[in-house]
């Protein structure tokens, strides 16, 4: 069938006018002129019509065989290791796709398709590249030489609704005790950073806590590669991360855009993901008037986020590690830290609150963790975020919002 899907495909190539811009509808009239001619000389079943039918023009005008997994609400991440493998993640369970691409030219050029939609360059000379589809999904491109077998694209999608605080609470992500909790902070414009490890949902929590910022304020949010979806907020301005062109200039990065949001008038700033020197441009806004600010970061733990910060500080300044630790407990009030549990769950680990710098050292206080009480017959792991018997010690900003 493959052999018959390329042959139909030649023919739909030949006829239509790749000398201007053709519409979806011009293709798919051509291609269903040439399925009903061939339907003449040999039998093709309506099945097989309509199937041959989305598959050469996902071909020509879409993402190949990738978009009936970028269609799929159940996939949430497909992984592609040259053009013969290919894997998805669907329900928490990652498994081999039995379809591969026919060529690796193919895949290649998918992956300038995927590229030049987002406005970045890929090549040999510069071969990883970060950029997203036109819906939401966060797309991640190494070609050889740097990947030894072929193109390989990492695709992160998102739900077409964000997840809100309700339906984490649903599926056991969050307790609805921590959730009221987290609310009055947002409210009252806590610092909050998310920390957690790859996959571990730090974006689609970051989403859900957006969805508690009063709507009559201005946000500005600076990412990579855009991925928040803000629905609650009308004065919104969102930007994105310029990369250099092939002249390794003009790049616009995201310490620049920190930089320029400071003078935009922002009630907050919310940083999709710290990973460099930025970190310091981060707590700088956070310490000058930006009450509110939100952030995430890799780390496996809370301390650990603590101490990676202050190592990306150090990378973008030259300045004594007790200033730079003074820096991060001034800015940051709360850490949200999230993991993904044996059974591939995703839970909020631990709720810490961020205090003073005491004889060199940040103090953490831990006001919820997640404690586990068993595994079910099925693996799933039984446990709940707890409340701990420490107490919220910084009270200022919840009585200055009158939540007290």
């Amino acid at each position: 069938m493959d052999a018959q899907k390329q042959e139909l495909q030649d023919l739909v190539i030949r006829e239509i006018d790749l000398s201007r811009e053709l519409k979806d509808e011009e293709i798919l009239e051509v291609i269903d002129e040439i399925l009903l001619s061939q339907s003449r000389n040999s039998y093709i079943s309506m099945q097989d019509k309509r199937r041959l039918r989305k598959e050469i023009f996902n071909s020509i005008r879409r993402l190949d065989i990738l978009q009936e997994l970028i269609e799929d609400p159940t996939i949430t991440e497909i992984m592609v290791n040259g053009a013969k493998h290919i894997f998805i993640e669907q329900n928490g369970t990652i498994r081999p796709w039995d379809k591969k691409f026919e060529s690796e030219k193919k895949l290649e050029d998918v992956v300038q398709q995927m590229v030049s939609k987002s406005n970045r360059i890929i090549n040999e000379a510069s071969p990883i590249v970060d950029a997203r589809l036109s819906d939401g999904s966060r797309v991640n491109i190494i070609l050889p030489p740097v990947a030894l077998e072929g193109p390989v694209v990492t695709i992160r999608k998102f739900p077409d609704n964000p997840i809100t605080i309700k339906k984490l609470i649903e599926i056991g992500s969050v307790s609805e005790e921590a959730a009221g909790f987290l609310e009055k902070l947002v409210i009252a414009g806590y610092n909050i950073f998310v920390s957690g490890g790859t996959g571990s949902g730090k974006t689609t929590f970051l989403n859900a806590l957006s969805n508690f910022i009063p709507g009559e304020e201005r946000i500005i949010t600076i990412e990579d590669s855009a991925e928040l979806q803000i629905k609650t907020i009308p004065n919104l301005v969102k930007l994105e991360v310029r990369n250099a062109n092939v002249e390794g200039k003009n790049a616009v990065t995201i310490r620049d855009l920190i930089k320029s949001s400071l003078r935009m008038r922002p009630d907050r700033i919310i940083v999709g993901e710290v990973r460099d020197a930025a970190a310091i441009d981060m707590l700088q806004a956070m310490n000058s008037g930006h009450d509110g600010s939100l952030s995430t970061g890799h780390a496996n733990s809370t301390v650990d986020m603590l101490n990676r910060l202050e190592t990306l500080v150090l990378m973008g300044a030259d300045i004594p590690l007790m200033a730079v630790r003074k820096q991060i407990a001034s800015a940051i009030d709360i850490i949200v830290h999230l993991g993904r549990l044996r059974d591939k769950s995703r839970k909020v680990l631990e709720i810490s609150e961020i205090l003073d710098c005491v004889d060199g050292e940040i103090e953490v206080n831990k006001l919820y963790v997640f404690k586990e009480s068993g595994e079910e017959e099925n693996g799933k792991v039984i446990g709940k975020l707890l409340k701990t018997n420490s107490e919220l010690i910084n009270l200022a900003k919840l009585s200055k919002a009158g939540i007290l």
